[in-house]
């Protein structure tokens, strides 16, 4: 399955150097598959992923592709080879205003953009990063970002403000929702349930996934549930304006809330 960035609520990392494991990823479920050139490749190894991603981008396959860091020695070339093909673009350390709207520039507004924010300049500058034209949804780097402010990446509190500041920034932009970061505990189905059900309840709506057992629980975890759908139904079905229903006020907003429930259904 493959959706635009927008719309995804699963996103696969598989690493760029490793082409043996993109198929794998294809087939995993994930809405959208994220081909690694940045963290999970080693610098003797960049080219070589790039060269692989090229290859398998020139085959037909849908993916996205994280580049390396506008200013590292590799961006460029990521970024010309992800252009030629008009890929989704994920930018890693997005901080610099200036250098995304450079970056979507020189992709000729060919490549959707997902605007990766883990440094604590990127969550402050989130309103503006959001609203850049070519980005399309934020993601939240919690690894990188807990290790610059001193925190436990899976400290709920810890990074409270940083997830809320990316929502609020999100919908302040008009894009969709921000993927939530990682759950590096694979062994720990508990954990990724938490992470899940704290990111949703925050107003995300959609997570980065580092293995494919992640992906059911991620993806029921950001779905409507039956409940929620009912819900809406029910208050969709109420005449427009202010009525009652259930003994809850309905007006203009909690009827706004209900579309979008059964939008995103």
């Amino acid at each position: 399955m493959t959706r635009s960035p927008a719309a995804a609520r699963t996103a696969l990392f598989v690493p760029g150097n490793r082409p043996d494991r993109f198929a794998k990823a294809a087939a995993a479920g994930a809405d959208l598959v994220l081909i690694d050139l940045e963290d999970a490749v080693p610098a003797a190894d960049k080219a070589q992923a790039r060269t692989h991603t090229d290859a398998w981008l020139a085959a037909g396959h849908p993916a996205a592709v994280r580049v390396n860091a506008h200013g590292t020695p590799w961006f460029d070339d990521d970024l010309a080879m992800a252009s030629r093909h008009g890929c989704p673009i994920m930018v890693p350390k997005c901080q610099d205003v200036d250098a995304l709207t450079d970056l979507v520039s020189r992709s000729a507004g060919r490549c959707h953009v997902i605007a990766l924010i883990e440094t604590a300049l990127g969550i402050e500058h989130a309103t503006r990063l959001c609203a850049t034209p070519g980005v399309v949804r934020a993601a939240l780097g919690n690894a990188d970002l807990a290790t610059q402010l001193g925190v436990d990446p899976g400290d709920h509190l810890a990074l409270a403000y940083s997830r809320s500041r990316l929502v609020a920034a999100s919908a302040a932009a008009g894009i969709a929702p921000p993927l939530d970061g990682v759950t590096t505990r694979l062994d720990d189905p508990g954990t990724l349930a938490s992470d899940i059900a704290h990111a949703r309840r925050l107003g995300f709506a959609g997570k980065l996934c580092i293995h494919p057992s992640q992906l059911p629980a991620a993806a029921d975890g950001f779905a409507s549930t039956e409940e929620e759908l009912t819900w809406a139904r029910s208050v969709l079905n109420a005449s427009d304006g202010a009525s009652r229903v259930g003994g809850e006020m309905v007006d203009r907003p909690v009827l706004e809330r209900a579309r979008r429930l059964l939008a995103n259904a």
